[in-house]
């Protein structure tokens, strides 16, 4: 059962990493709590059954094509919806719940409400450590392992990297180094939503999709940035881990633990709330007035 514990919360904590990274990123940049950032990760896992299923486009192309189609509507998204109330912390939260809506109703009038299969890009097992994982499965931990080399390189030695982490230390100072934080801000959008969208396209063939989708993983989202500290990389990372094994060790070790991995998160989240509301590696913000 260990093994098997390990496993899971691997390939769990890899896929919540990339969801969580993604959401402190653009929270980091612009300050936007991007509710619907679950959402478009549910937009990816459509599109990429619609190209296969409805439209039989090979894997190797549907895959990029859904990613980059879902990326291009969040930045149409931001700059037509986010970014003209972006001041408006408020009005902002407001904007990403109506848009997370807004893609739920769509796609139940246009899919319906019943669970959808994509069929599975690789068949087959392997053993490791006496654990039968599926070629999926392994499929999935080495594009995470690849988003996320990727997302260092970006952020550590290219000039967009250093923009974004300049603009999200001082958005002052970067004004002052005449960098377009506006600019930055809707590329961050893009580069979030791109983490958000591999996570779709990765994980749907292993399960079904329907347009509720979104609202587990946004719940255990919200827990790994809060346990991680709101904006830090590098506490959503770990965060992403520790609640992937933590939901694995639920769902292995208690009876009826599927169905208590969401609770069990929020439990985490609002006991980290109380004691330390700045997570394990966020900041004090001061109140702004």
């Amino acid at each position: 059962m260990i093994a098997d514990i390990f496993v899971s919360g691997l390939v769990n904590g890899g896929v919540y990493a990339l969801l969580a990274l993604g959401f402190s990123l653009i929270f980091g940049v612009a300050r936007i709590v991007n509710i619907a950032h679950t959402a478009f990760y549910m937009l990816a896992a459509y599109v990429l059954y619609a190209l296969l299923v409805k439209f039989a486009v090979p894997l190797a192309v549907a895959i990029p094509l859904s990613v980059v189609s879902v990326v291009a509507l969040s930045m149409l998204c931001y700059k037509l919806v986010i970014e003209p109330v972006r001041q408006h912390e408020s009005a902002v939260l407001i904007a990403t719940i109506a848009l997370a809506l807004i893609f739920q109703e769509g796609l139940l009038v246009g899919f319906g409400g019943s669970f959808l299969g994509i069929p599975s890009a690789m068949e087959g097992v392997a053993s490791i450590f006496g654990v039968r994982v599926s070629y999926q499965r392994l499929m999935i931990l080495a594009a995470v392992a690849l988003t996320l080399i990727a997302l260092w390189y970006l952020l550590s030695r290219t000039k967009l990297g250093l923009a974004i982490r300049v603009a999200a230390n001082d958005q002052e100072i970067a004004n002052l180094m005449g960098i377009d934080v506006g600019r930055v801000a809707m590329y961050t959008v893009g580069i979030s939503v791109a983490l958000a969208a591999i996570a779709g396209v990765v994980v749907a063939p292993v399960f079904v999709v329907d347009p509720l989708m979104w609202l587990s993983p946004l719940v255990i989202m919200l827990a790994i940035v809060v346990l991680g500290g709101l904006g830090s990389l590098k506490g959503s990372l770990i965060g992403a881990f520790i609640i992937g094994y933590v939901e694995a060790i639920t769902v292995f070790a208690v009876p009826a633990g599927s169905y208590l991995k969401g609770a069990v998160a929020l439990s985490i989240m609002v006991i980290v709330l109380l004691i330390r509301p700045e997570g394990l590696f966020g900041v004090v913000f001061e109140e702004e007035r």
